[in-house]
């Protein structure tokens, strides 16, 4: 019987300590659920950073401030020159080149010469220039004669008028072929028998630099032939063309960023100048017509060079952070406001477009005029 009461005893002590086991894993489980409140959400938007910590990471502060925000139509496009600054030279008379030494990129001056040919045909020219002038003397005085003998009713009109018809047709050719020594770059006023050569020069007609030579000594050149190509780069212009849908937002006197291809660091100024209206049925598009600002650019160009640009049709003004001080979580935009020395709160802000390193604030209106916020290493704290 004393055996039977010890039994019982120990069974329910043994009841006793597995009651507690048990009800002290229900405590534990009930403690690892974890509820997720508004006072909850609240602390995870609080951020502690002491002062040492914001120097070690290079921190700054900055306010919201007004920036200004560009609506821009790309237009790309290349640099030229009018037609009155790039010249093709070709020689009006046909012949062999004599001699020609220049490179592309030498600096030519106007009148200056640029190669020579040579052919036997020039001879026969002169030859007939110099005839020309010296029967020119002798029909004019002879014509002068008639008319003062036709006055005085000494000879007959049929004379006259033969002594006036040599001479005016002496005169054309006379004319003729002085011009045509002109374009010789022989000068018919000096020339002489013992002038008369089968070589002529071909002037610059602009001056500039030579951008292209397809000439070489020895050719044989028509007339037709375009033996080289020399450029003046002082008035240099953009050619854009922008989509016929861009049409209605630009205007003359617009500004331009202009942006060399593959370096968009570097940036220049420009304004459009002419806008043609009509549209290239190709590829829809419209020619734009632009000058630098400051002409001294162009110094750094050359005709040909391929560029990007922004034409500036709107300017307006927004309350703006920097873009750096702004974290995208999962398409959601975040910033650090400061609450007071060593707390800060992340906040949600709703964002625009972006320019010059800042970026619009839709929602500005949500924050105290002179908030302070982050704007450099946020990164890595909201993120953390």
């Amino acid at each position: 019987m004393l055996s039977n009461l010890k039994n019982t005893i120990q069974l329910k002590g043994f009841l006793v300590v597995f009651t507690i086991l048990l009800m002290s894993c229900n405590s534990k489980s009930k403690q690892d659920v974890i509820v997720i409140n508004d006072s909850d959400t609240l602390e995870n938007n609080m951020l502690t950073i002491t002062k040492s910590q914001f120097e070690s990471s290079d921190m700054e502060l900055g306010k919201m401030e007004k920036v200004e925000f560009n609506t821009m139509v790309k237009a790309n496009g290349m640099f030229d020159v009018p037609p009155q600054n790039k010249a093709t030279v070709s020689a009006y008379f046909a012949g062999y080149v004599k001699s020609i030494t220049l490179l592309p990129g030498d600096i030519v001056k106007k009148g200056q010469v640029l190669f020579t040919l040579e052919n036997p045909e020039y001879v026969q020219i002169q030859q007939d220039f110099l005839e020309a002038k010296s029967k020119l003397n002798y029909l004019k005085a002879d014509y002068e004669r008639q008319k003062t003998l036709l006055a005085d009713n000494v000879t007959s009109k049929k004379n006259f008028l033969k002594a006036e018809s040599e001479y005016k047709v002496t005169q054309a050719q006379y004319q003729s072929l002085k011009k045509r020594l002109s374009l010789m770059s022989i000068n018919p006023n000096t020339l002489s028998g013992e002038s008369i050569t089968s070589i002529i020069s071909v002037l610059s007609p602009i001056s500039g630099n030579v951008s292209s030579i397809e000439a070489s000594k020895g050719m044989f050149l028509n007339p037709s032939d375009i033996a080289l190509t020399v450029t003046n780069g002082d008035h240099l212009h953009l050619e854009l063309k922008i989509f016929e849908k861009d049409l209605p937002l630009v205007k003359e006197g617009q500004p331009i960023k202009i942006h060399l291809q593959g370096d968009s660091n570097a940036t220049y100024d420009g304004e459009v100048h002419l806008i043609n209206r009509s549209i290239n049925a190709q590829d829809r598009t419209i020619d734009i017509h632009g000058d630098l600002v400051n002409e001294d650019d162009a110094k750094l160009f050359a005709p040909g060079m391929y560029i990007e640009t922004d034409i500036l049709t709107s300017s307006n003004q927004f309350d703006a952070l920097p873009t750096e001080a702004i974290v995208n979580i999962e398409n959601a935009h975040f910033a650090l406001i400061k609450q007071n020395d060593t707390s800060y709160k992340k906040v949600l802000v709703n964002i625009g477009e972006s320019s010059n390193g800042f970026t619009h604030i839709l929602n500005a209106s949500d924050f105290p005029k002179d908030s302070e916020f982050i704007t450099k290493g946020a990164f890595n704290m909201i993120t953390e």
